[in-house]
């Protein structure tokens, strides 16, 4: 290697390091961002929680198509927004986004959306956390644990991961990540071995997923992808983002769709087609570990248990990380207070971190308050908690998918830069708009569904205008930063850049 071509080199790692703001250091490489995304899927808490409440709920045999076609579409809508986040670099991704393609007051109040949809999915996780760790301490253990005492527990536990280093978060989920795939993949083999009525392709035919019903299935899918489009938050924290944040999207999305769609598939072929629908509904997450303890061994079962309660921790630590980036960016730009982009000495987000933290708390405690003697007995933060907040966030990240889609189209069309193809710029990312856009459509259609409603209540308008609402406020406040603070609204959504000079685009 010549040596101009070793200070060259030198010189670009140099610049790669200045570019991370705020002293935050670029730790992340591509596998510790994929294993972030898969850890806010959480791979045994879908197919022990979201795949047997689809078939019980659904009735339908195509749910592994179903993921096959989910991921299909996100891969499309992954073809704009990985090549975007190659071009704009900010720990807010989705509202630099949509500031950047679309407008600026479009930017506040997609990072509004977010804020909320990211906090409903991480808070609302917890809900599930505390009902299966008391359960879980109650059965083996005999002892008597509230669930909100063991949310708070957690909390701060997550807590302490979000104030330090974000590669140390990584590490974990890592570890817990490849535990749970080694289970559910013991699960599958399993599954495919017992195969009480023979191993069919039925589940995967497109006539056992496009019939009535194929809303809710889709509904309830595209919930096991959520946080598969946070890959773009850490970019200011990867080694190489131009690089990293695409390689890792892609990786994520292929991985969590062929996963779920075989394992949907071996659940089907181990219980049964025939039995399935009742079984699923009968024992809901109990199913997996049932099925582990009388086909593999109890021991087997106690640690897929245990790995469930982990699958929920490594989610939520993934999305809590995700929550205080949004904050640390919007803080930055002094869209949100300024105090918000705090970090600690390890260059983790500190501020948001610690926001995220109090807006767990504060949740937990009302929803331990208002479930004080509820008819639901145990299953109340699972039926309330859970089941409300996680849907109203994934209804919410599915709009903003669809509207960052847009948003690519207009960034693109503005700079027209060299190497991006009319596929990139336009083709895939105004298909992923109008897939997306069919897929909130028929979220909100069979948002009673997915409440667990037999009838439409005032849940079905006030869950969606919570996610909603915080968007309209955000274009109003966007609006007012224009005429009062100008300098401040030419930054919106350019992060460090915006600080030294914008675009000069005109919105």
């Amino acid at each position: 290697m010549s040596t101009s071509t070793s200070a060259q080199r030198t010189a670009k790692e140099g610049a790669v390091a200045q570019a991370a703001p705020h002293g935050r250091q670029r730790r992340l490489g591509v596998a510790s961002v994929t294993l972030m995304i898969i850890a806010a899927s959480a791979p045994l808490t879908v197919l022990a929680g979201g795949v047997t409440t689809t078939f019980a709920v659904t009735g339908l045999l195509g749910v592994p198509l179903s993921y096959l076609v989910l991921g299909a579409i996100l891969a499309v809508f992954a073809v704009g927004y990985a090549a975007m986040s190659r071009h704009v670099t900010n720990a807010g991704a989705f509202y630099a986004y949509a500031a950047q393609g679309i407008s600026r007051p479009a930017g506040v109040g997609v990072s509004l959306v977010a804020l909320m949809a990211y906090n409903l999915m991480q808070v609302g996780i917890y809900g599930l956390f505390g009902f299966t760790v008391s359960s879980l301490l109650a059965e083996r253990f005999g002892i008597d644990v509230p669930w909100w005492a063991a949310v708070l527990v957690c909390i701060a536990v997550v807590a302490v991961l979000g104030v330090n280093r974000v590669d140390l978060s990584a590490k974990v989920l890592g570890i817990l990540v490849a535990l749970e795939f080694l289970v559910v993949i013991v699960y599958d083999v399993a599954a495919f071995a017992a195969a009480p009525e023979g191993i069919t392709a039925e589940p995967l035919s497109p006539s056992s997923l496009f019939v009535p019903g194929v809303g809710a299935v889709l509904s309830f899918g595209v919930a096991a992808f959520m946080g598969f489009e946070s890959a773009a938050i850490y970019g200011e924290e990867a080694k190489d983002p131009h690089r990293t944040i695409p390689r890792a999207t892609y990786t994520a999305v292929g991985i969590i769709a062929l996963f779920y769609a075989v394992s949907s598939w071996a659940m089907a072929v181990g219980v049964g087609p025939s039995q399935l629908a009742d079984q699923a509904g009968q024992q809901g997450p109990d199913l997996v570990f049932t099925f582990l303890g009388s086909h593999v061994g109890q021991i087997a079962a106690d640690i897929a248990q245990v790995l469930f309660i982990t699958s929920l921790f490594a989610a939520l630590v993934s999305f809590h990380n995700a929550v205080a980036r949004y904050f640390f960016s919007l803080g930055r730009e002094r869209v949100l207070p300024g105090w918000l982009e705090a970090t600690s000495h390890h260059g983790a987000p500190k501020a948001g971190s610690l926001v995220q933290t109090g807006i767990a708390v504060v949740v937990t405690v009302a929803f331990a308050i208002a479930g004080n003697g509820s008819d639901l007995g145990p299953l109340y933060p699972v039926l309330t908690m859970f089941t409300w907040l996680t849907n109203a966030g994934a209804m919410g990240l599915v709009l903003l998918m669809a509207i960052v889609s847009v948003a690519v189209i207009g960034f693109f069309r503005r700079r027209r830069i060299a190497g991006v193809g009319i596929w990139t710029s336009t083709v895939a990312p105004g298909l992923g708009a109008v897939a997306l856009a069919v897929v909130f459509g028929l979220i909100v259609a069979n948002f009673d569904v997915l409440l667990g409603l037999t009838e439409p209540s005032v849940l079905s308008w006030v869950l969606p205008a919570i996610v909603v609402v915080p968007g309209v406020i955000g274009i109003v406040w966007a609006l007012r930063l224009r005429s009062t603070h100008p300098a401040l609204y030419s930054r919106i959504g350019h992060g460090e850049e915006g600080k030294a000079h914008h675009l000069g685009d005109d919105d």
